[in-house]
């Protein structure tokens, strides 16, 4: 399977008994003052309105670390393939997610499979692109669910980077890219924000991830892609460091690096 699937393709294999799709939406309404953050699992969406057979996969408890000092803070790869094995993913099966809002929290759930060696799919626009398609939706809970056998974990080197090797770079002694995936006022600091301050990291160049999408929520065709990303970044020396303001907006921006080919994220 590809990275991306399209509606069409999905709705045509969603009898195959070894796919498995999840409904990774998190819920975070704009913020309305500094300090503002409002967060829910979007278990209650899903509940409303989902793909027939999808799951919901709580990105927000079950799939994060909630003892951390930060939001969407990584689960250990024992929870996360625990937890997705519970949702009947796991070995002898293949995954495709999507979800209600920009496919930002698909990507992220990409991207933290990827980190543990397990490649699954993202949905191309999401549930609205399938709702668009006039494609068959369902509500109400999921019917029950029988645990598979975890995937086995074999992690990819370098996925991921912490503070410290971050401040390595903003003081020269590393090499690497830093690229802020929020807007471009958040980016300058002039928008209302939810974060504790204002701007971005220093040294940092600016690639909005909506930037990325078509109008109906898509990522754009690889050629319009690599025009959006620029030829200066897309092919800069050094590993790109992407971040947001909690990794998922900066996951879609993974995604969309790899769909052209960049590795080094």
């Amino acid at each position: 399977m590809s990275i991306l699937v399209d509606s069409h393709w999905l709705h045509a294999h969603l009898a195959d008994p070894t796919l498995v799709v999840l409904d990774a939406t998190v819920v975070l309404p704009a913020p309305e003052f500094d300090g503002d953050y409002r967060v829910h699992n979007g278990y209650e969406g899903w509940l409303q309105a989902h793909i027939p057979g999808a799951r919901h996969a709580d990105l927000l408890t079950e799939l994060a670390d909630t003892q951390a000092s930060f939001s969407f803070a990584l689960p250990t790869p024992e929870t996360l393939v625990s937890v997705l094995a519970n949702l009947g993913a796991g070995q002898g099966k293949t995954l495709v997610i999507y979800d209600r809002a920009d496919g930002f929290w698909a990507a992220r759930l990409w991207w933290m499979l990827r980190g543990v060696g397990i490649d699954a799919s993202v949905l191309d626009g999401g549930f609205n692109a399938w709702r668009a398609a006039g494609l068959p939706e369902h509500s109400g809970p999921a019917e029950p669910i029988t645990p598979v056998q975890p995937w086995g974990i074999h992690p990819r080197q370098n996925l991921w980077i912490d503070r410290h090797g971050v401040e390595a770079i903003v003081s020269g002694d590393a090499p690497g890219v830093l690229i802020c995936a929020l807007g471009t006022a958040l980016f300058e600091g002039s928008a209302t924000t939810r974060y504790a301050r204002r701007g971005h990291i220093p040294g940092s160049q600016n690639l909005p991830a909506r930037q990325l999408f078509d109008a109906h929520g898509r990522y754009l065709p690889k050629d319009a892609l690599a025009l959006a990303i620029g030829p200066t970044l897309l092919h800069s020396e050094g590993p790109l460091i992407l971040y947001c303001g909690g990794g998922i907006s900066a996951a879609a921006n993974a995604l969309a690096l790899t769909l052209l080919g960049r590795q080094d994220i």
